[in-house]
């Protein structure tokens, strides 16, 4: 399998591809489901009208909330296999609440902590009666047989880590992708839980931040992503970056 490359497919079949503990260490952060909407009480599918998600233009981000769960239930379990440790960030939507309450519950032995990404303000709630959002979460994921918060493959020293990061919202990298991650929050976990010459694989990779900041700090990386056009834009950004780039 190649490094320094971007796969333009679905993570899951990069992954079958990787064997045990392939890479040292997984920085991403999925779709939100955003698209996933409730009628009077219950969950349902986007209205008619909103053909495609407003973070994605390429698809709908609306999978049914127990579809979603396995979804991301069964790549958090490969994750885990052929990878040291993992950084899943994730927000609490109304079309993800259910499903990642319960991936906490089932991925709970391997949690080791939760990093609040504190964005310092929030949009206004779509609805009466819900909490602006200021926030998203992190999982820091390890499955290395022990209990407890011991990250076994940390790189930074005691106290110099904190489980809050403060950092605002990333500028639009395209108007086609409007949840991109900030350059410094994923430069705090690739140098906290990574070092040099080090292997890191982001799954979603969008517009490629995980990349150009992999590079930046001398890691090799692979990333897979299944919408050709943001292959295209990870390919501009990481060519401003560095001298290689593959896309298979």
């Amino acid at each position: 399998m190649l490094i320094n490359t971007l796969y333009n497919e679905d993570c899951q079949k990069t992954l079958s591809l990787m064997g045990n503990k392939f890479v040292d260490l997984v920085v991403t952060s999925p779709p939100y489901n955003m698209r996933t909407r409730i009628r009077d009480g219950k969950y349902t599918t986007r209205e008619k009208s909103e053909h495609f998600s407003k973070k994605y233009t390429h698809f709908s981000d609306d999978l049914p909330i127990e579809e979603f769960f396995e979804t991301h239930k069964n790549i958090l379990s490969e994750l885990l296999r052929v990878s040291k440790i993992v950084c899943y960030n994730f927000q609490i939507v109304t079309g993800s609440k259910e499903a990642f309450f319960k991936i906490i519950g089932c991925f709970g032995e391997y949690i080791k902590d939760i990093i609040i990404w504190d964005k310092g303000h929030g949009q206004p709630a779509m609805h009466e009666r819900v909490l602006n959002s200021c926030y998203e979460m992190i999982l820091i994921l390890e499955d290395n047989g022990k209990v407890g918060r011991f990250i076994e493959n940390a790189q930074f020293n005691r106290g110099e880590m904190n489980n809050i990061i403060r950092t605002g919202k990333p500028q639009k990298i395209v108007g086609t992708h409007g949840a991109s991650f900030p350059e410094s929050l994923v430069s705090k976990l690739i140098k906290a839980f990574s070092k040099e010459g080090d292997l890191i694989y982001d799954p979603f990779m969008g517009t490629g931040t995980t990349a150009v900041v992999a590079k930046r700090f001398n890691r090799n990386w692979i990333g897979s992503e299944i919408t050709e056009e943001y292959c295209k834009i990870a390919n501009t950004r990481i060519n401003g970056e560095v001298n290689l780039f593959n896309i298979c």
